[in-house]
């Protein structure tokens, strides 16, 4: 059916749409936050190591979702970092333990990371300026860079090179896409539709939240002046796997939004063009197919649009490299 606003959402562009909920007592950190308007939200699964060091440098409140961690993240936390709030799921959930976090905190913008990533000093001040001086953003996407070696993360090129119409609104480049870990958003925009789900779960949950949020009126800005640094863990899924999973994510968004023949076409990509790990991620998919089509709700035309845009601008960066 077609896409249809949450009657209780807020306007884009109304002050409310923020929040008006007091934050977090300074204090409960152990020192002045770096902003008062924004609580971080960490979602972990058997990371405990990385954990406990990333968790020292976050320059806010932290609410810690732990997925069903078996490695005694949670109890070691609350003995590291006793003012990190824990919330202790029974399962993993995915990137829908975020949303969890959200839920939990009560200040008007919300900064993720991961257990292996933080905001950089002045960034989440730099981010929820962004977000209060500019009322139609519901998210805000920081740079990122990578490992001791602060490689620029790809995507960020990616980006900072969007053809999207309405930049001159936003503190940067209107975007339709986002990194999780590098995101700031507006809790009550991001509630409003849902959040992270545990449908899509992870990773590449990120596509539906960037597509919904944009169909009820909201803008996604690629702000660059505000960093985030990634130090990937060592325990990773395989290159192998990580396709897996997103090919998985990638056609569950695809049933959840798009019309058919769009659906038709990733479908087809993954099953009869792809390789072994493509092929799997699409039968994985099969398994949530009808969770999916429950929640499924077209995209309106503007977002559609901006969808083809994206994908004609792709197509002309592929011709510019020879389809390499």
């Amino acid at each position: 059916m077609p896409y249809t606003p949450d009657p209780d959402a807020p306007a884009p562009g109304d002050p409310a749409a923020g929040g008006d909920r007091a934050p977090r007592d300074p204090a409960a950190a152990g020192s002045a936050p770096e902003d008062p308007r924004v609580t971080v939200v960490v979602a972990s699964m058997n990371r405990r190591d990385e954990l406990l060091e990333s968790l020292g440098r976050h320059r806010a409140p932290v609410v810690l979702v732990d997925n069903g961690s078996t490695d005694g993240t949670a109890a070691a936390v609350r003995s590291a970092h006793p003012h990190v709030e824990v919330v202790e799921l029974p399962r993993n959930v995915g990137a829908a333990a975020r949303t969890i976090g959200v839920r939990r905190a009560a200040t008007p913008y919300v900064a993720f990371a991961d257990d292996d990533s933080w905001w950089g000093e002045g960034s989440l001040r730099t981010a929820a300026d962004a977000l209060a001086t500019h009322p139609t953003a519901a998210l805000v996407n920081a740079s990122v860079l990578v490992g001791t070696g602060e490689r620029r993360d790809p995507f960020c090129d990616v980006l900072a090179g969007s053809p999207l119409h309405g930049t001159d609104r936003l503190p940067g480049r209107r975007v339709l896409g986002f990194i999780a870990c590098a995101a700031m958003v507006r809790r009550d925009a991001f509630l409003a539709v849902g959040g992270f789900d545990d449908v899509v779960r992870f990773p590449g949950e990120e596509e539906r939240v960037a597509w919904d949020l944009t169909a009820a009126g909201w803008d996604l800005a690629y702000l660059p002046d505000a960093v985030v640094h990634h130090h990937p863990s060592p325990r990773r899924h395989s290159p192998d796997a990580r396709v897996r999973a997103i090919t998985r994510s990638a056609l569950l968004s695809a049933v959840l939004r798009l019309p058919w023949p769009d659906v038709a076409a990733r479908w087809r990509g993954a099953v009869v063009g792809g390789d072994e790990a493509l092929r799997l991620g699409a039968r994985d998919a099969l398994r949530d197919l009808p969770r999916a089509l429950r929640h499924r709700r077209v995209l309106p035309p503007q977002v559609l649009a901006d969808l083809d845009l994206l994908a004609r601008e792709d197509e002309l960066t592929e011709d510019r490299r020879g389809g390499h």
